[in-house]
């Protein structure tokens, strides 16, 4: 398993020519395509196929860990799968390569257990990285300086197990504090992107070069790494986030459609149908609201398309009402009232193929489009 900054001084002269990502996960190829660990749609089977591809695939971790939780069994499963689908199943002590685990740490009464359940997972499967998310601003802010379960503790933790630690944070603030705690890579997520978020924060556009400016400012003995979120579903978008400053591109709606994610049918149909994103998608409290999901503090919000449910509560209907529809919704079969998450760049995400096969056409189109735009620089 690969430590941030202990390579042998003959392996950096050889990887002189590559980004630090491809030192890392030396699978990678370039540009970097990364599938988000989104919980619920995110497999390992997903994850080793954006790995195969040359990408970096994280599979979903969940947010509960506390002893017993399903969220632990699932993912020991889901990680047993990627090394089965890489065929790595005879070699145990073989790292996954390029396969990553997301961890929500926003369920305050459950980051404590981190480092006694979810470790020796981790240990036992060897995945190459750890993303971390969401932790709780008021249990950060009333434990001791690397108590158990604050993220200095955990990055601490993961490092003495040689993991590459990845941080997603939505402004230059919170990007300072995740580098501080130890984060080997910052996830600079916009507010275009799809699912869970910081409540107040930007776009890309202004975000990326903000926290890479930052960091060679203030953490000028560190190579931390940049890598972008938010909005991309092409390669159009990639390109356009390497050229903010990012060494990678992260995508997660254009990876809910993979053929290979556990998407429901309905909200397949839903993504694929739904353009125009600016408008068609909502970032809002509300749906964690209605969906009865209270493990998120309140400095977090989602994204997701709007559906029959906002638009009765921007109408001004009442939530006890609004929420009686709801639930007597979902209970008759009828999702047009489900909260699906997505992102401002739903409206590009026009078809249903391969994880692998994804990764590989972001990476062709990003290609021919830097080829196309060198003429801008003659």
């Amino acid at each position: 398993m690969h430590f941030p900054g202990h390579s042998s001084k003959k392996e950096e002269s050889a990887q002189t020519a590559l980004t630090k990502l491809n030192s890392w996960f030396p699978t990678t190829k370039n540009p970097v395509i990364i599938s988000a660990p989104m919980y619920l749609i995110v497999n390992g089977t997903l994850a080793a196929e954006v790995s195969k591809a040359g990408g970096l695939g994280f599979i979903a971790g969940g947010s509960d860990f506390r002893p017993g939780s399903s969220h632990l069994a699932t993912l020991s499963t889901e990680l047993a799968a990627a090394r089965s689908r890489l065929g790595l199943t005879d070699r145990p002590l073989t790292p996954l390569p390029a396969i990553g685990v997301g961890l929500i740490l926003t369920h305050a009464i459950s980051v404590p257990h981190v480092t006694d359940t979810v470790l020796p997972i981790l240990i036992e499967h060897s995945p190459q990285a750890v993303w971390l998310f969401a932790n709780d601003p008021d249990f950060e802010s009333s434990s001791e300086p690397g108590a158990k379960g604050t993220a200095k503790q955990i990055i601490e933790a993961l490092h003495a197990s040689g993991f590459v630690v990845f941080f997603q944070v939505g402004t230059v603030k919170d990007a300072r504090k995740a580098v501080a705690d130890g984060a080997d890579v910052i996830v600079a997520q916009g507010i275009d992107a799809g699912g869970h978020q910081l409540a107040r924060g930007s776009g890309i556009v202004s975000l990326v070069p903000e926290v890479r400016d930052m960091l060679d400012r203030e953490f000028k003995e560190r190579e931390v790494v940049v890598v972008a979120a938010g909005g991309v579903a092409d390669g159009r978008g990639v390109v356009g986030a390497l050229g903010l400053g990012a060494e990678g591109v992260v995508l997660g709606t254009r990876f809910t459609v993979a053929t290979e994610a556990a998407t429901p049918e309905f909200r397949r149909k839903l993504i694929l149908e739904t353009n125009d994103g600016g408008l068609n998608t909502v970032k809002s409290h509300f749906h964690d609201q209605i969906n009865s999901n209270t493990i998120w503090h309140n400095v977090y919000d989602g994204r997701a398309v709007r559906g029959a449910s906002y638009d009765d509560h921007a109408a001004g209907v009442p939530f006890e009402e609004n929420h009686k529809k709801f639930k007597e919704a979902a209970s008759s079969g009828d999702n047009s009232r489900a909260v699906t998450w997505a992102g401002t760049g739903v409206g590009l995400v026009k078809d249903q193929k391969s994880a692998g096969d994804i990764v590989r056409e972001l990476r062709e189109e990003a290609k021919e489009r830097i080829k196309k735009i060198q003429a801008f620089a003659a």
